[in-house]
């Protein structure tokens, strides 16, 4: 299921940036306001770091975080960027010691242990990741993101009820929450909800028509209840979105398909 590491998974990472403290959006935008008056070049520093993350040049990015730190250390919101830029680097170890920072600046904004519990999944330290998870939701208990990648490290370590539940409570707190509700149906197979779970599938696809992952999804599930033509006219699309998908150990070590899926998937490139 979605994490958000590993070079190739640092392309499904949704990067949280944290802009102030106390964490809200007012005061963020506040605090960073506040900053822009006292020294314009801390206001650049922000763009420049934004506009790197954006473009994906995330070593740039922990560059321009890394100059905000020298005028600011005490920001919290810094730490937890920084860390950001460097999971999707892949440098894990160094992102746990930035957002160990962060939360240590600012004990109960939620984002550091969000962000925390995604690094402490690229490394395979799955109850960690839940315990981080589990204190973003004792401080945010409608944090849709928090509630999702639990259900990923939960379904890592083969709890499928549990993540099964935990991707339905993601989907109802953010019905447009796309991954969320892949995850659901990639779960949702895995634990013999078949119909279910294709019916799931067709929905997303309809609503997003470029979204690779459910029309692999698709051509697998159609493919093995022996609806070749339909599985094959999915492929087709997959193909030309991303390709990664023919790849399996990619979809069962970084996509992080369940068991299920990623046998469906096998049947399907092995024997069309």
């Amino acid at each position: 299921m979605k994490a958000r590491v590993s070079p190739l998974l640092a392309a499904l990472l949704l990067v949280l940036l944290w802009l102030g403290i106390p964490l809200g959006s007012e005061s963020a935008n506040g605090a960073a306001a506040a900053s822009a008056k006292i020294d314009p070049e801390i206001d650049r520093l922000f763009e420049e770091a934004f506009a790197a993350t954006n473009r994906g040049d995330f070593a740039r990015a922990e560059a321009f975080w890394s100059q905000l730190l020298q005028r600011q250390p005490d920001n919290p919101a810094l730490w937890s960027n920084r860390g950001n830029a460097r999971v999707s680097q892949n440098r894990l170890q160094e992102a746990l010691e930035d957002y160990a920072e962060a939360i240590r600046l600012a004990p109960n904004a939620p984002d550091p242990y969000l962000n925390r519990g995604t690094a402490l999944e690229g490394l395979g330290r799955w109850q960690e990741a839940i315990a981080d998870y589990e204190r973003v939701l004792q401080l945010d208990p409608n944090d849709a993101a928090a509630y999702n990648n639990r259900g990923n490290a939960e379904a890592a370590l083969g709890e499928w009820q549990q993540a099964l539940a935990d991707y339905r409570r993601a989907t109802e707190l953010a019905p447009d929450y796309a991954f969320a509700q892949a995850n659901y149906a990639l779960c949702l197979y895995q634990v013999g909800e078949t119909e279910a779970a294709l019916r799931l599938m067709r929905a997303l696809v309809r609503k997003y028509p470029k979204f690779p992952d459910m029309r692999a999804a698709l051509s697998a599930v159609l493919w093995v209840q022996g609806r070749q033509g339909e599985a094959e006219s999915q492929w087709v699309a997959v193909q030309g979105l991303d390709p990664r998908y023919a790849d399996l150990e990619w979809v069962k070590t970084v996509r992080r398909w369940p068991p299920a899926m990623v046998a469906a998937l096998e049947r399907f490139l092995s024997l069309r």
